[in-house]
């Protein structure tokens, strides 16, 4: 097992990595169209996926101005209920706050518990700063203070991002550690000279052969045991 040392605060990524966004889309999508086929649902999860997909990226291109996951939300729901066939304003407005009702995966609650008796914990997400308050509520997700890239007008991977992470740590990008499920994430985190964590999920990003993290781990008890034994062997403060 990798074990990682020197680190003092630990980042975690939410969307995907602890939370199970595809889930919740997929049953928000389901409760607005419920005569739908599951293939169907599947299409309009697709739908909804790759134009957010494309929006951050245009918005990190600079092809559009920035707005919060909550506008590429409630246009994606609109796009949804378009392809779907309904257009009762209600079901589609809930619909647009999906991203505020996404289960945590069954480990997320109870590691974020345990990491931060030992360490400063922080979420940094690309979710809208409102979006990323209930989402918190709803899944259990309690940190020691949680970012949303809203504040620094951008999305990840943009560098802006995670000095939002390094800014609130006070501490040299190296003693902070990013973990993540998508490797793109993590990337992006290195760049800016933070340290890396791989955690798989079946939704996630996983590395390729040339990406050099820290460490890779099944789950989030074998990373929180990483960080605990050496913490443990060689404590330092920020």
């Amino acid at each position: 097992m990798a074990v990682i040392r020197g680190i003092e605060v630990v980042v975690f990524d939410v969307l995907g990595t602890l939370v199970d966004e595809p889930s919740g889309l997929r049953a928000a999508i389901r409760e607005a169209a419920p005569a739908s086929e599951e293939s169907s649902v599947d299409e309009l999860l697709a739908l909804w996926e790759r134009y957010r997909d494309r929006e951050q990226k245009r918005i990190g291109q600079g092809l559009r101005a920035y707005v919060n996951t909550e506008v590429i939300d409630a246009e994606a729901a609109q796009l949804v209920a378009e392809q779907a066939g309904f257009t009762d304003p209600a079901t589609v407005a809930r619909l647009a706050t999906a991203g505020r009702r996404l289960p945590a995966w069954g480990d997320s609650a109870a590691a974020l518990d345990r990491l931060a008796r030992r360490f400063p914990v922080l979420g940094l997400s690309n979710a809208g700063r409102t979006a990323l308050l209930r989402l918190n509520a709803h899944a259990g997700l309690r940190w020691h203070q949680a970012l949303s890239a809203e504040t620094a007008q951008a999305y990840k991977p943009a560098p802006e991002v995670y000095q939002l992470a390094v800014d609130a740590a006070g501490c040299a990008p190296d003693r902070v550690l990013m973990v993540a499920a998508h490797a793109w994430d993590l990337r992006g985190a290195r760049a800016r000279g933070m340290r890396t964590a791989y955690v798989r999920r079946p939704v996630g990003d996983p590395p390729r052969s040339s990406d050099d993290f820290d460490g890779q781990f099944e789950g989030l008890d074998e990373l929180i045991t990483a960080l605990t034994v050496s913490q443990m062997a060689s404590p330092s403060p920020c």
